[in-house]
């Protein structure tokens, strides 16, 4: 189990990493107009989009650092709640907009981070 979770943990941190850091180098507007399914960036001001790209950058990290370092390895799960409630938010996001085909990913990406936040809180701890 604890090489699966090593890998759900390195699968998510690359996702987040990925798309966290894609929104905190482009600029608002190029998100908007790329035709990526990022509409949903016209409901939030850019220093919103960043503070949201910069959560996902950090909840990365906090998934897979404090377990390699050996170091406040609580930090783990928590990077896991926080990553599931960004989900969460996404979610109701797209729900809202009416953007139903964009409620999978960021459904299962939440379900796995509070997976692992699980985990590592519970009987696999780092």
């Amino acid at each position: 189990m604890e090489i699966t979770l090593w890998i759900v943990q390195g699968l998510l941190a690359l996702a987040f990493l990925g798309a966290g850091g894609m929104k905190l180098v482009t600029p608002r507007k190029r998100l908007i107009d790329s035709g990526s399914g990022m509409a949903w960036v016209n409901d939030f001001s850019e220093p919103a989009v960043k503070a949201i790209a910069a959560a996902e950058v950090l909840g990365a990290l906090g998934l897979v650092l404090p377990g390699a370092l050996g170091v406040a390895t609580v930090l783990t799960p928590l990077a896991g709640i926080g990553l599931f409630l960004i989900m969460v938010g996404a979610v109701v996001t797209h729900i809202r907009r009416g953007e139903n085909a964009a409620v999978t990913p960021p459904l299962v990406l939440g379900l796995l981070a509070l997976a692992v936040a699980v985990a590592r809180f519970g009987p696999y701890p780092l």
